[in-house]
């Protein structure tokens, strides 16, 4: 453009703007080229500024947004709604929920009529503070306002119920009001309802609402597969999750570290440790390699399954993988021992915690405390006074008593006796 002089404009600054955030730029690198423009003339506009304020917000930095807007209107060039709506979106993706709805009061007052997107922003964050009552007031205000909630709109009013235990039914019935209002659920609109039956712990409804997915010719997307699979986990179905697995495997989808997680615990927890062996080792052909949570729950799962035994070569293995544990994993451990009687080991890697400063949380020991209390309500006591002993310590370790200079002739030496005060018997 330069080369034939021809100047840039403001729609030329917007696309060139955009293209760079997509292209990975910073926002920083944005502001650069925008000042550049400036100075070559390019008038500020909605359009120009509507594309920085998005690269500061994807970045995070919602106040240097606020900053530039906020010039903008010195200038007097006013916000659009989509300027508002690309703030609040920032802002309800932190979890300031307070803010998003400042700036919707402020575009209200200005006068801007709202979106469809102003209304699922909102919506979204209310659904993730678990407000249903509130996404039901957005409804009605949005259809007030002569706009029509779309999927995502009730996606929102599914996941807001469905995180709540015991609200699959209200869920369900946001799921029909979607389809009877001729709306077509998505891969989202699904996996928000499987969730909502998980927590409340129907996995089989949960897999009927898999099945009618796939009969519509929705495409399971991993959400959808880690989610069932937290359903059938949770149900303690192995066999299920298994299968589930299985077709994952054949329809290539790869799995995340949270689907890494939940299928692990799911056969761990059952006593599947050949099958929780495997995960380890398949996943590892993703990249995805065990972790120190990996093992804590390998631990855990070895502990209540009786299998004490196997846990000081899972600590071995940590070593060999160069992975530090931390407090969980030696709580764990010490659990584990404290159950079996084993006090001995439980000390010494009480100790190995506490030499290593990956001491616990005042919860952590309480819980040690209430385990030692069933364990003295049935036997043995003094059990339970030692091993209290470190625990009130100081960081639970023992003061080193001094050792005295030992009397070669305390055999010789007579206790001394009281001699009785006799001058009351006179």
């Amino acid at each position: 453009m330069e080369a034939y002089n021809v100047s840039p404009d403001h729609v030329t600054c917007c696309v060139m703007i955009t293209v760079m955030r997509k292209k990975g730029c910073t926002a920083k690198e944005a502001w650069e080229f925008f000042e550049r423009m400036t100075r070559k003339g390019v008038k500020w506009s909605p359009e120009v500024l509507g594309a920085l304020i998005k690269s500061f917000c994807d970045e995070g930095l919602k106040k240097e947004a606020l900053i530039i807007q906020t010039e903008m209107e010195r200038r007097g060039i006013s916000s659009n709604a989509i300027i508002y709506n690309t703030l609040m979106d920032s802002y309800s993706k932190s979890n300031q929920i307070e803010e998003a709805e400042g700036l919707y009061s402020e575009m209200q007052a200005k006068g801007l009529k709202p979106t469809s997107a102003t209304f699922n922003i909102l919506m979204d964050a209310y659904s993730r503070r678990m407000q249903p009552d509130i996404i039901e007031k957005l409804l009605l205000e949005m259809q007030d306002a002569g706009l029509a909630p779309n999927a995502k709109s009730y996606t929102c009013l599914i996941s807001a119920y469905g995180r709540q235990k015991k609200m699959s039914d209200m869920a369900a019935d946001a799921f029909l009001r979607m389809k009877k209002a001729g709306i077509k659920p998505t891969s989202y609109s699904y996996t928000a309802l499987i969730h909502a039956y998980s927590v409340s712990g129907w996995h089989e409804k949960a897999y009927i609402t898999f099945e009618n997915m796939q009969r519509e010719g929705i495409k399971p997307s991993i959400e959808t597969y880690t989610t069932l699979l937290d359903a059938f986990r949770r149900a303690g179905d192995t066999k299920t999750l298994m299968d589930i697995w299985k077709l994952m495997m054949r329809e290539k989808v790869e799995g995340t570290r949270v689907t890494f997680n939940i299928l692990l615990d799911g056969f761990a927890k059952q006593g599947h440790y050949m099958e929780a062996r495997d995960v380890i080792n398949e996943f590892k052909k993703f990249g995805l390699h065990p972790t120190v949570m990996t093992y804590n729950m390998l631990m855990n799962a070895y502990a209540r399954g009786g299998q004490d035994s196997k846990l000081p070569q899972l600590l071995k293995e940590m070593a060999t993988l160069r992975l530090e544990p931390d407090s969980i994993t030696y709580t764990t451990m010490i659990y584990a021992y404290v159950r079996v009687r084993d006090f001995r080991r439980a000390f010494f890697y009480h100790k190995m915690m506490v030499k290593s400063g990956k001491v616990p949380d005042a919860k952590s020991y309480q819980k040690l405390r209430a385990i030692l209390d069933v364990k003295a309500a049935i036997k043995n006591r003094r059990d339970k006074s030692a091993i209290l002993g470190i625990i009130n310590s100081q960081m639970g370790m023992l003061k080193v008593k001094k050792k005295r200079k030992k009397d070669e002739f305390w055999k010789n030496k007579k206790r001394h006796v009281r001699a009785p005060n006799v001058s009351h018997d006179k």
